[in-house]
């Protein structure tokens, strides 16, 4: 991304985590265990996918990229963040810098509306189960997962571009484990009011829309299953949504208390630990939650493994 000549610095330092050295260790040692488990896990379901016959549903073909697009988010971040635990502090261009939000942004937009999609798959599959096989087919999932990744990497590149508007003239500190908005909005020597107020307008079709959009699927796909008359169908109609309403929960939640709440004292103070939470424990949930409590998936994991051995 191009920066132009809006700064006057050749270097963002971030500072990240400011621990005791005596916790470099186990925070690294953690952290990398945190990051291969979400690598890993996100790419077996991936894998499982793409291998199991019993995994061709539209839920299971939004969820691989729902986990394609956690590798990528987690991918963009943590290798400089695992570098800060164990340095302390780090030097990153400013276009790397620049190019680094821009890709968390393409990620987090991307996840937004891959989210919005599966709520609309269990809208269909629960309210309208007669038609769904047919209005689900391949062709509207095809559209609608690669409309998710370009729209998600399009509409990015506004608020990405206003980022690089700004002039940026020193200090040149980032007290963050990677190059976020906040940060850019505070070091700027600008006036960021205009550019605050334009993101935010920017966010609302990327977080504020899909929020609404997937609210309103699951007030009526709540009224569908009270609905059921039996007991355990209610149960299995409910199970087969707690798990996408879970992550939308903490997705959305963190999201929108960060990016469409303007910054101030208090929320600048905890916006670490908000950007933890929804980089760290929102794809950690994807294979956690989806897998080890999906029976399907556990089928397909144990098929593919008992394969293995009898090769």
């Amino acid at each position: 991304m191009p920066v132009g000549n809006q700064t006057s610095i050749l270097f963002f330092q971030l500072h990240g985590f400011q621990n005791p050295s005596s916790l470099k260790i186990p925070l690294f040692c953690l952290f990398l265990a945190i990051y291969m488990f979400i690598i890993l896990g996100n790419l077996l379901i991936v894998i499982l996918v793409i291998s199991s016959q019993n995994l061709r549903s539209p839920m299971y073909f939004f969820l691989s990229h729902l986990s394609l697009c956690d590798v990528f988010c987690t991918s963009n971040i943590f290798p400089n963040m695992l570098h800060i635990v164990l340095l302390v502090v780090i030097y990153m261009p400013v276009p790397e810098c620049f190019l680094q939000f821009y890709l968390f942004g393409c990620s987090t937009s991307t996840e937004s509306f891959l989210l919005t999609v599966m709520s609309y798959d269990r809208y269909l599959a629960i309210c309208d189960p007669l038609h769904y096989c047919t209005i689900m087919d391949f062709r509207l999932r095809l559209l609608l997962s690669m409309g998710s990744w370009v729209l998600g990497f399009a509409l990015t590149l506004i608020p990405g571009i206003l980022v690089t508007t700004l002039h940026y003239c020193g200090p040149n500190v980032i007290d963050h484990f990677f190059c976020d908005l906040a940060p850019f909005l505070k070091l700027s020597c600008t006036d960021v009011y205009v550019v605050q107020t334009e993101i935010i307008v920017f966010s609302m079709p990327i977080i504020l829309l899909p929020f609404l959009f997937i609210l309103a699927s699951y007030v009526k796909i709540f009224f569908s299953i009270m609905k059921i008359s039996s007991t355990s169908g209610r149960e299995k109609a409910f199970s087969t949504c707690s798990s996408h309403l879970t992550i939308v929960c903490t997705y959305y939640g963190t999201l929108i208390i960060v990016y469409m709440v303007p910054a101030n004292g208090h929320l600048s103070g905890i916006n670490k630990s908000l950007s933890l939470l929804y980089i760290v424990i929102t794809p950690l949930f994807n294979p956690v939650i989806y897998s080890l409590r999906n029976k399907e998936l556990q089928a397909a994991m144990r098929k593919i493994m008992w394969n293995k051995v009898a090769i």
